[in-house]
Parts: C-alpha cells; sequence; structure tokens
C-alpha cells in the first residue's frame, strides 16, 4: 500500500505540476498577447494623433517642438477612466524636397510588460491637382484610336470609344449626350459595338441608358478597370489663386515677364538645366484662304512661331518657377529640373486670357520623378496647325477656362485644299495629366488631327508634383501603412 501510495502520489504530483506549469504558461502567453494587442492598439493611436495634428497644422513635422527638435516625441495613453496604459513614441520624417509625403512611425508600449512593443509605420501625403490623366469640367467624347493609361474623372457625362486601362468616373449618373439624338444614358458610356462586332455606332445606345438599366453593364473591351458615377467634382476655380501665387513667387525668385510687346514668348528648356527665352514677333500665316475657321471656333490661328528675337537666357531658376503675362510656346528637353510654367494677366478678364502652345516634343530626360513639368494657362493649351507629326509632351497640362487640344483646321473638300496637308497628324503622346476646361480634343469625327492618341498618367505627378502645384485639399491621405514589428 505504501509503495503503491507514493508511485500514484508522485504521478499525480508530476501530472499536477505538468497541469500547473501549462495553466500558468496559458495564462502567460494570454497575458502576452493582450499586451501585444494592446501595444498595438496604442501604436494606432499615435499615428491618428499625429494625422489629428497635421490636420491642424499642415507644415508641423516636429510635433509642435520646433524644426530644432529631433525627437522622438513621446506620449502617454490613457484609456477613458484616466488608467494608465502605455506610450507611444513617434518618430516623424518630413517630406522630401519635391514632395508632400510624410512618414510617421509610431512605437507602442504597455505598462504591463515594457519587454512588448508593436511599430506601425504610415506614409501621408497631399494630392496634387495632377490626380487623373484626364480631368474635365465638361461633357467629353474620347473617339476610336484613343488609349489611356490614368484615371479619367468629368465634371460632366463621358463618351468613351477608345480604350481605358484605369477607372473612367463621373460626377453625373445621367447626362443626355450632345453627339447623338435619343435618351439619356449613363454619365460614363460607350458607343463601341460590342465583340465580335468592330467599330462604333454612332446612335442613341438603349444597353447604355439607364431607361433601360439601373447599372451600367460590365465592358472589360472598353473600360478594363471598370467605371464609377456619381463622383465628386473638380474645382477649376481655385486655379486663379494659383496662378496668382505662381505669378508672386516668380516675381520674387523665378523668371517673371510681363507684355512682350508682339505674340508672346518661346521658352525653350535645355538639357543643360538652363533655359532661354525669345520673343515671338511673328506667327506663320494660313497656306491659302480655304484654310479657315470654318466652325467659328474663338481664338482660332495657326498658333506657330514663324520670327523671333533673343530675350533673356541664364540657368534654372532654384524656385524653378517661370510666369509670363502673354501667351506662351514652350519646347525643349529638361534633365534632373523640375518647373513649372503659368501664363495669365491680372487683373483677371475674359477677354484678356492668355494661351499655352506646344508645337514640338516637349521632353524629360529621366522618367523616375527626378525630372517633372508644369504647364499652367488661364485659357488654352493649344497644338498649333504646323505642330510636329509625331508629337511627344511630358508635362502636366492645365486649362484652366479654356482647354487643352487642337483648333479645327479643314480638309480638302469642294472650297480647295483647305489645312492640308497639316490637317492630318500621325501620333501625339502625353505623358503625365490634362486638366481641362472646356471640352478637350486632338481630333475631329472627320478624321482631322492626330490620328492616334496614347494619353499616358505620371504617377509621380500625384505626391511629387512640380513647385507650387495646385492641390485637390488641405488634408493629407493615406499613401502607405505597414506593421515593421
Amino acid at each position: 500500500m505504501t509503495i503503491e501510495i507514493i508511485v500514484f502520489g508522485g504521478i499525480a504530483l508530476v501530472l499536477m505540476s505538468g497541469f500547473v506549469l501549462w495553466t500558468f504558461s496559458a495564462l502567460n502567453f494570454s497575458l502576452r498577447t493582450f499586451n501585444k494587442s494592446l501595444a498595438f492598439s496604442v501604436a494606432e493611436a499615435g499615428i491618428e494623433y499625429y494625422r489629428w495634428h497635421l490636420a491642424h497644422n499642415q507644415s508641423d513635422y516636429w510635433d509642435g517642438q520646433g524644426a530644432t527638435s529631433t525627437g522622438p516625441y513621446v506620449h502617454e495613453y490613457y484609456d477613458r477612466f484616466g488608467n494608465f496604459l502605455g506610450e507611444f513614441a513617434l518618430v516623424i520624417t518630413p517630406p522630401p524636397q519635391a514632395s508632400t509625403i510624410v512618414t510617421i512611425e509610431s512605437r507602442g508600449t504597455v505598462a504591463g510588460d515594457p519587454t512588448v512593443e508593436k511599430i506601425i509605420r504610415v506614409k501621408l501625403g497631399i494630392p496634387s491637382f495632377s490626380k487623373s490623366a484626364v480631368a474635365t469640367n465638361a461633357d467629353m467624347r474620347f473617339g476610336e484610336g484613343t488609349d489611356i493609361y490614368g484615371e479619367i474623372v468629368s465634371n460632366g457625362g463621358l463618351r468613351f470609344d477608345g480604350t481605358a486601362h484605369n477607372v473612367v468616373k463621373s460626377a453625373r449618373y445621367t447626362y443626355d449626350d450632345p453627339d447623338h439624338t435619343g435618351g439619356y444614358e449613363f454619365g460614363v458610356h460607350t458607343h463601341r459595338n460590342k465583340p465580335p462586332q468592330t467599330g462604333v455606332n454612332n446612335s442613341f445606345r438603349p444597353d447604355e441608358s439607364t431607361s433601360t438599366r439601373t447599372t451600367p453593364e460590365d465592358r472589360p473591351d472598353v473600360f478594363l478597370a471598370g467605371r464609377e458615377l456619381s463622383v465628386p467634382t473638380i474645382d477649376f476655380v481655385g486655379l486663379t489663386q494659383d496662378l496668382a501665387n505662381i505669378r508672386a513667387q516668380a516675381s520674387s525668385s523665378g523668371v517673371y515677364a510681363t507684355s512682350s510687346g508682339a505674340q508672346g514668348f518661346e521658352l525653350v528648356f535645355n538639357v543643360t538645366s538652363s533655359y532661354t527665352i525669345y520673343r515671338v514677333t511673328s506667327l506663320q500665316p494660313v497656306p491659302r484662304s480655304s484654310c479657315s475657321n470654318s466652325q467659328g471656333q474663338a481664338g482660332w490661328g495657326t498658333w506657330s512661331v514663324q520670327n523671333r528675337t533673343l530675350f533673356k537666357s541664364g540657368p534654372m531658376p532654384t524656385s524653378g518657377l517661370f510666369f509670363f503675362e502673354d501667351h506662351v510656346w514652350v519646347r525643349g528637353k529638361v534633365s534632373s529640373s523640375r518647373a513649372t510654367v503659368g501664363s495669365g494677366r491680372f487683373p483677371v478678364s475674359s477677354s484678356t486670357w492668355t494661351s499655352i502652345t506646344l508645337n514640338n516634343d516637349l521632353l524629360y530626360s529621366n522618367y523616375d520623378g527626378k525630372d517633372a513639368l508644369q504647364l499652367i494657362a488661364q485659357n488654352n493649351v493649344n497644338i498649333g496647325l504646323f505642330s510636329e507629326d509625331d508629337l511627344r509632351i511630358d508635362a502636366a497640362l492645365i486649362a484652366q477656362n479654356g482647354r487643352v487640344g487642337r483648333y479645327y483646321y479643314r480638309p480638302p473638300g469642294w472650297y480647295g485644299q483647305g489645312c492640308s496637308p497639316n490637317h492630318v497628324r500621325q501620333k501625339i503622346t502625353s505623358y503625365g495629366t490634362i486638366a481641362t476646361y472646356l471640352r478637350y480634343g486632338f481630333a475631329y469625327t472627320d478624321s482631322t488631327g492626330y490620328q492616334i492618341r496614347e494619353l499616358v498618367y505620371d504617377s509621380n505627378l500625384l505626391y511629387s508634383p512640380p513647385p507650387a502645384a495646385p492641390q485637390t485639399g488641405e488634408h493629407y491621405e493615406q499613401v502607405s501603412w505597414e506593421e515593421v514589428r
């Protein structure tokens, strides 16, 4: 009996000891898991705190302690009953030059176990006005042959018959397409025939109409990333203040020119990080009388430089800002340069709005964000009659009150040769973004203009735009979120 009691008692003692040890380990594991979860919440609280801080002081990257402080910035964390739970320590990295992205790293620790910590890293940025490949205030039509690699957004309706590689959005749910008669169609719709058919049907499309459907059908052959309706509108009015700010900064630390006393100025960017400005003394005349403004377009002309004289030259200004109170022609190639070109007259009057014209290539040397250009015109961003047959524009193009596009140059007909052979151009490539108040277009339905239109969005413009770039708002948006530890 004694031996049996000792044996079984030993076994029971071992089992109970193991059970107690297991229970202790389980409790310790549960407590540590709880503390890890709490440390994560504390770290998240640090991120939310500084998001709130930036909303009230957009350029304070030092937690209110001044630019000479280095951090980390430590704050105690309490629950709603006033119980101390832990603390978070913030390491804040200000945006690098030519960027709006601030990096916040928050390390959360708990009072119950100082060995437990969680680290979260978040990047916040203020998006620029150049959020989309195309942004417009008007009803818009994109024809066959148009390839767009970027988001498209309109305050009006959108008819899209090309190929959209990103989302197409409209502030309208439905609208009456002005290019044909019939009922209302969705704010974003297409007239391309469904595969295996090809081509476009220009009449009213019942399958794109709100009278027969409540939501648009899936058309992956046209909208590769889909379409969205009733999105927030774009603010073009605020660009007036942006142009005024560029004018003020350029006059003090950039390149500023008042009226040319002639046709305007021509700005040439050089790969040597320099610029040359000419005074445009005359424009090329129309080739013949039958090359005329048959559609009655406001401001119609060749918009092509014939004669020029040297105005000034120099190295790229440190601010990267150019402002002209006159029309401007822009061409050239930049290398490791970031610049904004503004054109406008003040006080603002619709009778004196100025335009920017591009007839020759405007190129980057680097496509990794080192090079960035932005052209903002009070009125139009033009492509002239004698533009290059294969034209490439690397820049953000913004027409505040007018349109980005090419005037209608008449083809040959019963009236004569019209603007031939310059009425037809082969290909235009836009690498950047297009923001246009009025209806944009580089081609017309009678096949005049550029036959191939390729619009590619430069994503570097979103959070690393050129200097003095307009912004869509004053609040930071989350760019990335990462749990470091």
